[in-house]
Order: C-alpha cells, then structure tokens, then sequence
C-alpha cells in the first residue's frame, strides 16, 4: 500500500507542476510601448441568481465602434459567455489619469429600477485584457481577499451608490526572447506572434501583459465640466479614487459620468505563471495531501473487503478441482449458496434493451469524461483557453458514439444468446436516449432562461448546431459502432440456464435496501473533490487541479467496481440470481447522494440564491450532472460484475 501512495502522490505532482508550463494554444503576445489594448467585457455574472445577463443590458457607456461580440467557440456559448468589446482602451506602458469615458443620459424610471435591482442581486462586472479576467483585492480581518470583476455599486442605509470610477493597474513583463518573435498588428489592439529568427527589427523593446488589476470608486462628478468633452478626453479636475468611501448616489432622472485611470506596473510575473493569482482563488492546496491519504484509505478498506471475498471463492473452487470425479458428484448433490443458482445465473434480466442502452451510453460518458480530464490536465484545456473544456466533452462524446453502440449491441446480442435480431433498435436507441434526456432538460431550462431575457440562455440558431451535430455525427458513429457490435462474436456462457426460474429464497431485508446504501462508498471517494466542483460552477471560481481531479475519477472507478461485485457476490450468496440492474444501480446509487449533497450545497452554501427560477435552474443542472454521472457509475458496476459472474461460474464444472 505504501508503494501505491507513493505513486499516487508523483502523478498528482507531477500533474501539478505546472510552473513554467506554456498551455497548448496559449502563446505570450509582445506589446509594443504605446500599441493600443483592447478591453473586453463578459457578461454580468452574480451567484445570487445563476443567470448573466449582457453588460449592455444596463445604462453605460458603449464603445465608439458599436458593441461587437467577440470570436466565440460552442464551448463559451454553452456556459453563457458573451464576451463583447468594451469602450475602454489603454496604451501599453502609457499611463493615464482623469480619462473622461462617457455621460449617460438621464437615468429612466426603467433604468433606475434594473440598475438598483441588479446591485440587489450582486452582479457583478468582468472586464478581459489580453485574456485575463480583471481582478480585485480587498481587505478583511487581515486577509487580503481575490475577487475576479467588481461590483456594479453597493447599497448603503437604503441608497444605491455606482462606481463610476476605475482604477486599473497593469502588470507587465519584459519580452525576454529576442528572435523568437515580433509582433504585428491586427487592427484590434491584438498583436499576432510570427518568427522572427535573423531579423534586426526583432530588437525593439515589448511587454508581455501578465496581470489586470482594478479597483472601483463612487466619484461625484460634476456634470457641468463633461458638456463639452469627448471619449477618452482628460477630465478637468483631479479625482481622488477612495475605495472606501462611496460619493455617487443612483437618482431617477440624474445621469452618471464614467471615468477611469490606469498605470502600468513592471513585474517579475514570468508569462507561464500570470494566472497563478487567479488559480490561488481557492486555497486548496492545504487539503490535497489530507484528500489523497483519505482516498487512499477508502481504497485500501475496499480493497481488504473484495480480497476476503476473492479468496474465500478461490478456496471454494480449489477444494471442488482437488477432488475426484466421485467426489465432485457428491458435491454437487450438496451445493449451497452462489453454486445454487448456476441454471440461473445468467438468465436474461427484465428490460434487458434498457439495460443494454444504458450501459452503451455510460461507456460512452466515462470515456468522455476520462479523455476529457486527461487533456485538461495535461494542459490542452485550461482556464486560458475559455470554453474549450465544453467544447472537447461535446467532441469526445460525439465520437464515443462508436464505443457505446458497439457495447450495447455485442451486450444485447450476449443476453439474446447470439442472436442478431433488434440490433438496430438497439443502437438507435442508445444514440437517443441519454441525449434525449438531456435536451429535454435543457430545453426545459433554457425556457426559464429565455423569460428571464438572460444571456445565459441558448441561442436559438445554437439548439439548430447541437441537433445537427447529434444527428449529423453522434448518432451514425453509434449506428456504425453497433454495426461492428454485431460482427463481434457474443460472449459465450459457460453454463446452461434452466428453463424453469429457480424461486428465490424469502431475505431478510429488501435487498434494494443493500444496493441504494451501496453508493455511500463511492460518494466518500469524492465528495471533497465535489465541493471544489460545485464552487467552480456555482461561485465562478477557477477549477484548474485536473491531475488531481483525475486521479479522483480513477480510484472512483476502481471503488465502483469493487463495490458492485461485492454486493453481486453477496446476492449470489443468498441465491439471489437477479443481479444484472442490482449491480448497475449498485454503484450508480451514488448519483442519489450526489443530488442530495447538490441540495445540501443549495441550502447552507448558496444561501443567497434568490427566486424560484434560480433555485430551479440550480437543480435542473444538478439533475443532469447526476444522471450522467449514474450512467456512467453504473456502467462501472455492471461490467465489472459480468466480469466477475462469467469468470466464477466458468472456472468450475457444475452438472
């Protein structure tokens, strides 16, 4: 064991060390002095209602160009991203003060309300430069806190305060690597990198940017001395940005003046290392190492538990083999437990097509979701690179498609005895079924989002993609995997079934009752883990430990399948020979503790949730995750347990 947590312990270092690792697809950009620098904006995010909506949506100044969307991958779209240009525009290495942006007009009774509602609800503004989100710092009881955008105001004793005044503060690296690269520009304030090996234009002195700071400001300005001025003119006056104080109320019929200022600051931040301030967010360091010894220890008591059962069958069948043809007559005249039920074993389960597809198509989500966690850890899907991790599981699972018709089918055919009738049924079935499930409640849910004119909501011409990409590809590549499933040769029983079903002995307790408290192991595999998950997604926090995360789902797997051919072994014991969907639901029972843990996180963490319809996308969500997360559970189980059956009742010869 001590061997096991050692290696453990190297990849998930080795997972780690990430320093000084350029991400696949992440390249430093060489800024010139005095290049211009594009801000962008995502949209307005707040955990107190779960749904974006577009910074545009609210009175402030647009940029002179007109709002553009930025290039978007169906990865950014799916999470609700809507990334647009901003009107705010700096110089590399230039700073600037007093930077008059715009005047509003006066404020509506309609823009008065949704302003302060939106203060209400915590929305809060995130701001992107050269890709990074923009962050803030502030102070409590000593800590010094991290905090990715800013709030649009604050609500002090009844009155509605907005900051109107930005603070901005660059962090910049010196280009290190002459003949590397040079920069060329793209008219949007980006900078493309080309070779430039042997060029003496290479020469010229650029920064990197590898921080983006910002602090907000309530400023009273006096809109007397704007009349006249236009974007990006110096504001007449000094303004004195003071965190702590807030001078701008919110009025019904006033308009409000937006300025900002920004200096640039050289820092000692390397380009490989500039998102470690945000991937410090959590703090999860310190758990990891207590994580991984608990994990370990849930492995090794399931680990001792399957060895006990492993040896007492082995024991079994070598005292049957050492004994003569006479003697094993005797024997089977007198068998008992597991061996009782052999004529029965592997009769075909009820719904066994369902049982089928299921299992397809969790092959067809595990796969996904062990493919798409390696190449995240491995850096190929980083916090960098946004929307790029929804957009590889979308692309593993669509060619998935072939491994879960090939296993529904070869499965149904095994249970059918040979038998290639219904096939394509079979295969068209597993390429709807679970995508069925999940469209139906994203629909559902995009509805809500749809009524609540949020962003976060799928566009209409995005629900056309995802039908024709699951059409279009997904379900061929199922149709063509189930084609080489019924070529495959079925799995041949190695005993007969009797035609009469032996009757099953009257059991102590419900044996259903064992397979629900079954999924209490794996859920302590990773339950800590969840918690890191479920603030990333609920509390727009950076999840970037994908080599950890990975090392979780292995010893998930490991623990599934353990856990399930125990408790077949178990039921076989008590000649309870219907274990086929008792040993998928075995393992996938976690996906109950999982939702219940989702509700627990609802109630005591996300306190702040406010409405119906936030609370019910929260939980439609988590219906979703959990049911993949059954699927692919259970499949775990299942297959291990046929495993296990065919090899028990194959190593010895029962007349």
């Amino acid at each position: 064991m001590g061997n096991f947590g050692i290696w453990v312990l190297t990849i998930c270092l080795i997972f780690q060390s990430g320093y000084g690792f350029y991400l696949p697809g992440s390249y430093p950009l060489k800024h010139v002095v005095g290049n211009s620098l594009s801000v962008k904006v995502n949209s307005l995010t707040s955990i107190d209602t779960e749904m974006p909506f577009s910074y545009y949506s609210l009175p402030f100044c647009k940029p002179l160009e007109g709002v553009k969307d930025s290039a978007e991958n169906l990865g950014e779209l799916l999470m609700g991203d809507r990334i647009e240009n901003s009107p705010y525009k700096f110089k590399m290495y230039t700073n600037e003060s007093e930077i008059f942006l715009c005047q509003t007009s006066k404020l509506s009774s309609d823009d008065f309300k949704l302003l302060t509602k939106r203060i209400d609800e915590m929305y809060q503004v995130n701001l992107i430069l050269d890709n990074l989100p923009a962050i803030r710092y502030t102070s409590k009881e000593g800590f010094m806190l991290r905090w990715t955008g800013y709030p649009i105001g604050v609500k002090i004793q009844d009155v509605y305060y907005v900051f109107n005044h930005l603070k901005f503060k660059v962090l910049v690296h010196k280009y290190e690597e002459p003949g590397v690269t040079r920069v060329l520009g793209t008219g949007d304030g980006t900078e493309a990198v080309i070779p430039t090996a042997g060029n003496k234009g290479s020469d010229v002195p650029g920064y990197m940017v590898v921080g983006f700071e910002v602090v907000p400001c309530s400023v009273m300005h006096d809109g007397n001395l704007v009349k006249n001025l236009k974007m990006f003119e110096k504001y007449p006056s000094p303004i004195k940005c003071e965190p702590t104080t807030v001078s701008k109320p919110i009025k019904e019929g006033e308009p409000i003046v937006f300025t900002y200022e920004v200096i640039f600051e050289e820092s000692d931040i390397k380009w490989p290392s500039r998102w470690d301030a945000y991937l410090k967010m959590e703090g999860a360091k310190v758990h990891w190492f207590s994580i991984l010894n608990s994990l370990m220890v849930i492995t090794f008591l399931a680990g001792i538990v399957l060895v006990i059962f492993l040896r007492t069958v082995r024991r079994d069948l070598t005292r049957y083999e050492e004994l003569d043809k006479e003697a094993q007559a005797v024997v089977n005249e007198e068998l008992s437990g597991w061996k009782l039920v052999v004529g029965d074993v592997f009769r075909a389960p009820s719904n066994p097509a369902l049982l089928c597809i299921m299992v397809g198509d969790g092959v067809q989500i595990l796969g996904m979701a062990i493919v798409t966690i390696l190449f995240a850890a491995l850096g190929f899907m980083s916090p960098a690179s946004r929307g790029t991790l929804i957009t590889g599981m979308l692309f593993f699972y669509m060619i998935l498609g072939i491994a879960a018709g090939y296993v529904a089918v070869r499965l149904w055919r095994t249970i059918g005895f040979g038998d290639h009738k219904g096939w394509v049924s079979v295969a068209w079935k597993a390429a709807c079924f679970f995508p069925g499930i999940a469209f139906s409640i994203l629909t559902v849910l995009n509805f809500l989002l749809w009524g609540s004119h949020s962003t976060g909501a799928i566009p209409f011409s995005l629900f056309v993609i995802l039908l024709l990409l699951w059409f279009c590809i997904s379900v061929p590549l199922t149709l063509i995997g189930g084609y080489f499933g019924a070529k495959a040769p079925h799995i041949e029983y190695p005993v007969r079934t009797n035609q009469i079903p032996r009757e099953i002995p009257a059991q102590r307790y419900p044996s259903w009752l064992l397979v629900l408290g079954a999924g209490t192991l794996p859920f302590g595999t990773l339950f800590i883990e969840l918690f890191f998950i479920m603030s990333s997604i609920w509390m727009g926090r950076v999840y970037y430990v994908f080599g950890f995360l990975f090392i979780v789902l292995i010893l998930l797997v490991v623990v599934c399948a353990e856990v399930s051919l125990v408790l077949t072994y178990m039921h076989l014991c008590v000649e309870d020979w219907k274990w086929w969907w008792k040993s998928f639901f075995a393992s996938g029972s976690v996906a109950i503790y999982i939702f219940l843990y989702s509700v627990n996180y609802l109630i005591f963490d996300l306190k702040s949730l406010s409405g119906p319809v936030s609370a019910t996308l929260y939980l439609g969500y988590s219906l979703f995750m959990v049911l993949a997360i059954m699927f692919a559970t259970g499949t775990v189980g299942f297959l291990s347990s046929f495993w296990f059956v065919h090899y028990l009742f194959s190593s010895v010869k029962l007349d």
